[in-house]
């Protein structure tokens, strides 16, 4: 190695950047699936997902070891979060039986229930990329329900990706778990977007 080569550092081409970017997305899928089978671990699967997608697109390292500290650390609050989620999913659910069963104003109910689930599908994955370790859940999912109303384009980008996994999960399931990660990086592309304006 000559004296001129050696300070020179080799620089990934940009689409060897960007193919990188996209398997850490899906290696991050994988975390996140796996950390989401306690049901009530989404919020917190999620947010540790995020912070790890972010110390990777910014060169920090990480890795799954901070993946699994992050986890630990928003799974202490985040469960009650994931709980409260489920309920709100098991509401919309009576609301679509009411609206198949014919009730009056079921269908209306059943379409404002499905509103609110996809709303706060949305509101939840903009907090669990803005969550850092001892942060309140609370004051997290109060800012991102702003953020969800008054982001409205970035808000559809969120509905969009979760719409690429529930089409995946319909036509190829196994596929569904790696592209969980592809809908962490567009909520973190889209809170990144709305931080910058």
């Amino acid at each position: 190695m000559t004296e001129g080569t050696r300070g020179k550092v080799r620089r990934e081409s940009g689409f060897g950047e960007r193919f990188a970017l996209f398997a850490e997305c899906l290696l991050t899928g994988v975390w996140v699936a796996v950390c989401c089978l306690g049901i009530v671990t989404a919020p917190a699967a999620f947010a540790a997902g995020a912070r790890h997608l972010r110390r990777r697109t910014t060169h920090q390292g990480g890795g799954v070891r901070e993946f699994a500290a992050d986890f630990r650390s928003a799974v202490r609050t985040g469960w009650v979060v994931g709980l409260a989620g489920w309920a709100v999913a098991a509401a919309v659910w009576v609301d679509v039986v009411a609206a198949r069963a014919g009730l009056p104003g079921g269908r209306f109910a059943g379409a404002v229930g499905l509103l609110a689930l996809i709303g706060s599908a949305v509101a939840l994955l903009r907090a669990a990329v803005r969550w850092t370790p001892g942060a309140s859940w609370r004051g997290l999912l109060a800012d991102a329900g702003r953020r969800t109303v008054l982001d409205p384009a970035g808000s559809f980008l969120i509905v969009c990706g979760l719409a690429v996994v529930a089409l995946t999960a319909v036509f190829l399931a196994p596929l569904a778990v790696p592209v969980t990660g592809a809908v962490v990086a567009a909520a973190l592309a889209v809170e990144e977007r709305h931080r910058a304006r």
